[in-house]
């Protein structure tokens, strides 16, 4: 082969495994991931990835106008999605949906649809790719993938035994973990866990919800080990917790590369592996 053409095609091997799109985002004390975008190349709009979702929606509490983003019945369709340089077409917003703080709104993995996109919390960027790029230093874990919702399974070491769990990746959730009413009934969390915090409410019907959080020595992902790990779980008369969360404050200590058909993530340990957990109220 000659040489010229084997250069070529060395430095194209190389290129295409590069990032063929790059997308800033900023981390708020929240820890929630903020995108800037404009919305039919009329709305300003600072909008939450909500990795739990594949559409976009609006918040009611949002600070900025959403004047031409028309909804029929809840529900918005083929809108346009400008974030930096990126277009994305056939956006579907839902209305009055609530979102993290700052956000008018939320955004989801659709503008990632049939990719291999990355979260590179290291360098505050989404990356998107058209083959695999480089995966040295992480590691693999299978996805579940439910209906657009994203799941992999972590082990909670709880008084010294290690307990396996379904979570679902959670970015607009600003803690550590929560539990599920199924997986933390029975299980004695409250003693066995360093409770941190709890609060009570109750409804017109007197019945109540109390929210408590805790301290998990250990949750092993793969073969990554965090320490001290946040803690939530219900407890009282009303519990609604379906799925357990892996909030924000965990998918910021890894950096994230998703395949194109959302059954493998690749992780690794990023910046803020060993940080200091964020406080709920």
């Amino acid at each position: 082969m000659p040489r010229i053409l084997l250069s070529f095609l060395l430095v194209y091997s190389l290129t295409i495994a590069q990032a063929q799109e790059t997308i800033p985002f900023r981390i708020t004390k929240y820890n929630n991931i903020l995108v800037s975008s404009v919305v039919n190349r009329k709305d300003s709009l600072d909008l939450m990835f909500q990795i739990a979702m594949e559409e976009a929606s609006i918040s009611p509490e949002r600070k900025r106008s959403a004047d031409h983003i028309v909804f029929k019945d809840g529900i918005s369709d083929g809108n346009t999605v400008t974030i930096g340089k990126n277009i994305y077409r056939d956006v579907r917003f839902f209305d009055d949906e609530l979102t993290g703080h700052e956000a008018d709104g939320k955004i989801g993995t659709g503008i990632f649809k049939g990719k291999i996109f990355g979260i590179d919390y290291d360098n505050n960027r989404f990356s998107v790719y058209e083959t695999m790029p480089s995966l040295k230093g992480y590691q693999a874990v299978p996805l579940v993938n439910r209906n657009g919702q994203l799941f992999i399974q972590a082990e909670n070491v709880i008084d010294g035994i290690p307990v396996a769990a379904d979570f679902l990746l959670q970015s607009g959730y600003s803690g550590g973990i929560i539990y599920s009413n199924a997986f933390a009934d029975g299980k004695d969390l409250d003693q066995k866990l360093k409770i941190t915090g709890e609060k009570t409410l109750r409804n017109s019907a007197g019945k109540s919800i109390t929210t408590k959080n805790g301290i998990l020595p250990l949750l092993k992902i793969g073969n990554f080990t965090l320490k001290d790990v946040s803690a939530g779980f219900f407890t009282g008369d009303l519990k609604t917790q379906k799925a357990s969360y892996l909030g924000a404050d965990v998918l910021k200590r890894f950096n994230w590369i998703f395949d194109a058909e959302r059954k493998t993530v690749f992780i690794k340990p990023s910046k803020y592996f060993t940080e200091a957990y964020f406080k709920m109220n």
